[in-house]
């Protein structure tokens, strides 16, 4: 296979970061089609990113014998379904994070959440099984530079993992998929977490291979959540300068994970922090400590004492007001892995080999998620599976 034809499914943020990023590896592959639920946005997309055929229905999409990849950067509560499509139609598959949750109604309850989610999860994994495809799961922070870094400094000090702490979190997503369970499955830990609940497990699964040839994988999760904008001193407040719209998802987050090996993470994911995006990790090892931030970073700090000042020049994800100190990142998309994402999921497929960031981390994360959520039910420590996904 000389060159890999991809088709876009979604037309919209995460869509476009995909979009954006494959322009680098044109070389490599072709952006065939892409596919939005009305022709509008289709055809818009398809103009700006220069692809020939637009498409409102995925299922005929995926007829095309030029497309070999399906990514699919649509809301989370499409990506089991999609996904199976895909994989029963041969095509391999780039799925955003998470690969999937659980849609119904927020009062359900958290055990039931967590059964629907790993059912839908587990017929996915089948499917690419059955199918003989790869699966890419498009967790950036795996392949962010500065974590890429941390694995070669592990391998060299050969140190334990003892203890990590992940964050992310930001002022509150704007789409309005993120403000119901039946579209976004979960809030803040569920759009958020999954990043830094990832990380970890990737970096645990890591040194566990590079030390025993099997991944050391989480063993118990404690978690609790909160609607902090609920509380009524907030509600009261004239100006709002967190989104403060939703329905039946927490908005603050926080989860501790016990591995097999004894060691410890803590992952804190918010929507109620001002500031820009806080993408952090800090790794405490045996014989070193790692700091990571992928955002904020001080790669470039500026200071402006009026916001207009750098006029419509972007600075970072997220940030209120321009004026005052800020981190802008020269290639945010970099710092954030996007490239050596999509790079990693393109040669795995020529290659024939696993993506480094697969079905496996996929499912292990969503189980983490609904696990704390569970956890935040009841009040008590959830073990999690005794085998393979």
């Amino acid at each position: 296979m000389e060159k890999i034809g991809i088709g876009i499914i979604g037309a919209r943020f995460a869509a476009e970061l995909h979009a954006h990023t494959y322009e680098r590896f044109r070389g490599k592959m072709d952006l065939v089609a892409v596919c939005s639920k009305t022709k509008e946005s289709a055809e818009t997309f398809a103009r700006k990113f220069k692809i020939p055929h637009v498409y409102t229905d995925h299922r005929q999409m995926l007829e095309r014998k030029d497309i070999q990849v399906i990514d699919l950067c649509v809301t989370t509560n499409l990506h089991h379904t999609m996904a199976i499509d895909a994989a029963n139609a041969g095509k391999h598959i780039i799925c955003e994070k998470p690969i999937t949750g659980y849609f119904g109604e927020g009062k359900a309850s958290r055990q039931i959440m967590m059964e629907g989610a790993l059912k839908n999860a587990t017929s996915v994994l089948k499917a690419v099984k059955k199918n003989r495809v790869k699966f890419g799961y498009a967790e950036n922070f795996v392949y962010a530079p500065p974590v890429t870094k941390l694995k070669s400094l592990m391998k060299v000090s050969q140190g334990t993992v003892l203890d990590i702490r992940a964050e992310e979190s930001h002022s509150g997503s704007h789409a309005v998929y993120s403000r119901e369970w039946k579209t976004s499955g979960g809030g803040s830990l569920m759009r958020l977490g999954s990043h830094p609940i990832g990380a970890v497990l990737h970096l645990k699964h890591y040194e566990g291979l590079m030390k025993l040839g099997r991944p050391i994988r989480a063993k118990s999760v404690i978690g609790d959540v909160g609607h902090l904008t609920k509380i009524d001193a907030f509600r009261k407040e004239p100006k709002k300068w967190v989104v403060d719209s939703w329905v039946d998802v927490e908005d603050w987050s926080a989860a501790l994970l016990t591995f097999e090996d004894g060691s410890k993470a803590s992952i804190l994911s918010t929507d109620v922090s001002l500031g820009g995006v806080k993408n952090l990790l800090g790794v405490y090892m045996s014989n070193a400590v790692a700091q990571i931030n992928i955002n904020p970073n001080n790669t470039l700090v500026v200071y402006s004492p009026e916001g207009n000042i750098f006029g419509s020049e972007y600075i970072t994800e997220k940030v209120e007001t321009k004026a005052g100190w800020q981190f802008p990142s020269p290639d945010e998309d970099w710092m954030r892995g996007y490239p050596q994402e999509l790079e990693d999921f393109i040669d795995s497929i020529t290659e024939d080999r696993d993506p480094i960031s697969g079905p496996d981390l996929a499912y292990e994360t969503v189980e983490v998620i609904y696990a704390a959520y569970l956890s935040a039910e009841t009040g008590k420590r959830v073990e999690l599976r005794k085998s393979e996904p």
